[in-house]
């Protein structure tokens, strides 16, 4: 017996998985989320900037507390960790049908290149967003050399 392929009724099997998992209440995780060793874990975004003093980084942390972030520098690789936990409550009250919003622990690293001063980085959390200066050290900042006025 020959049957033809279509993509609608893959396309249809796919919606019904779908919506079965729904309707048992097995959401399917947030983009961006993963789980290793059975913890749920997330990538919040990171932009680098570079100015002509300083490299500046900048992350998106919402929801995530000033004491739950750890900052630190080893062997030239900043290393930024922390965790968000998950909004299930409401007033006190469960309210949990649907969660998209990533949760759980995350870990970026970043390679410093040998321009940076480790001593001189500065970081600050507003509005749930990280933002981390990474001051330049001075023999690597351009100067400008002078010319001098001889009189021959």
């Amino acid at each position: 017996m020959l049957v033809t392929w279509s993509p609608w009724t893959e396309l249809s099997r796919l919606e019904q998985a779908v919506n079965h998992m729904l309707d048992n209440g097995r959401a399917a995780k947030p983009e961006g989320v993963r789980t290793e060793a059975g913890v749920p874990t997330w990538t919040p975004p990171v932009d680098v900037l570079e100015e002509q003093g300083r490299i500046v980084l900048v992350a998106d942390l919402p929801g995530v507390a000033e004491n739950d972030i750890e900052i630190s520098v080893d062997k030239n690789v900043l290393t930024v960790k922390g965790s968000r936990q998950p909004q299930t409550q409401i007033d006190g009250e469960p309210r949990q049908r649907r969660l998209e919003r990533a949760s759980g622990v995350f870990s970026r690293a970043f390679a410093l290149p040998p321009t940076v001063d480790v001593e001189k980085i500065a970081a600050e959390l507003k509005n749930g967003v990280l933002t981390l200066s990474l001051a330049k050290k001075a023999e690597a900042q351009p100067r400008q050399i002078k010319i001098g006025i001889s009189a021959s």
